[in-house]
């Protein structure tokens, strides 16, 4: 990292570890940094949801640009009662993700960056299927008829425990884990139970009841009932998700210093 008198600061995103890094790295001369870092974020879908649309659009919707998202909605928690419910859900709209090359008329889901990722994801999935995880859908290899590239299968697991690896850490491929939750305080509880901290995502019929849920959750970002992005509110996360913010005058504020000038006006 340059030692220039000139660079006051750092903006990074990457995974947290390389985060970590690059503070690390600007801490001997005492360069701000700003994070944008990685996240494992609840997805709660509430008693309350129509499960159907609901379900079937976070499935599609976290295995968008191939599950390469820092916010994407990894850890779905549905009522523990309506487990196999949401499990079939998950399953039939995995089914109908379309997997192979970004120019391919029909494709929804494209190859994942490199050969390193591709293996990782590889990896946690045949732990998910180890630690005892409910394989629904998807799981180790290529899908059928793709012979090369970095083509992961869209993956759903059901019947994951927050202590299971793949519900901890950050996979950044097409895998979703399914988590029961008992009751409303169980599912903030286990939302907030991770090191992460960048984004989250609340469906209820009742916008009041999801307002209340979102505002209990430990993170930068909430999305509401499928509300997308918007660039003029800040984006970034708590915890190791960051500690910077993109997009609108907050993005903004990172790169700003007050300076005092006492003695300007006599």
């Amino acid at each position: 990292m340059s030692s220039h008198p000139d660079i006051d600061m750092m903006s990074f995103t990457g995974s947290t570890r390389a985060g970590v890094a690059v503070a690390q790295a600007a801490a001997p001369t005492v360069k701000r940094v700003a994070q944008e870092l990685g996240g494992k974020s609840a997805n709660i879908i509430l008693d309350d949801a129509d499960f159907e649309k609901v379900i079937s659009r976070d499935v599609a919707g976290m295995c968008s640009n191939s599950g390469q998202s820092c916010n994407a909605g990894t850890r779905m928690l549905v009522p523990a009662a309506r487990m196999a419910e949401a499990a079939a859900i998950a399953k039939e709209a995995a089914a109908k993700l379309v997997v192979g090359p970004p120019d391919a008329e029909g494709t929804t889901t494209g190859p994942v960056v490199s050969e390193a990722q591709f293996n990782k994801i590889q990896g946690l999935i045949q732990k998910g299927i180890e630690e005892g995880a409910t394989l629904e859908s998807g799981g180790p290899g290529r899908p059928e008829g793709l012979d090369k590239g970095y083509y992961v299968r869209p993956t759903v697991f059901s019947n994951v425990e927050p202590s299971m690896t793949v519900a901890e850490e950050e996979i950044f491929g097409p895998v979703l884990v399914l988590i029961g939750y008992e009751d409303e305080a169980d599912a903030i509880r286990i939302a907030n139970d991770t090191v992460y901290g960048l984004s989250g995502y609340v469906s209820s019929s009742d916008l009041d009841h999801a307002r209340s849920v979102a505002r209990q959750i430990r993170t930068g970002m909430i999305h509401i009932n499928g509300a997308s992005l918007a660039m003029d509110v800040p984006f970034g996360g708590y915890k190791q998700s960051g500690n910077g913010r993109e997009f609108g005058v907050h993005g903004l504020k990172e790169f700003l210093e007050a300076k005092s000038m006492f003695g300007y006006n006599p």
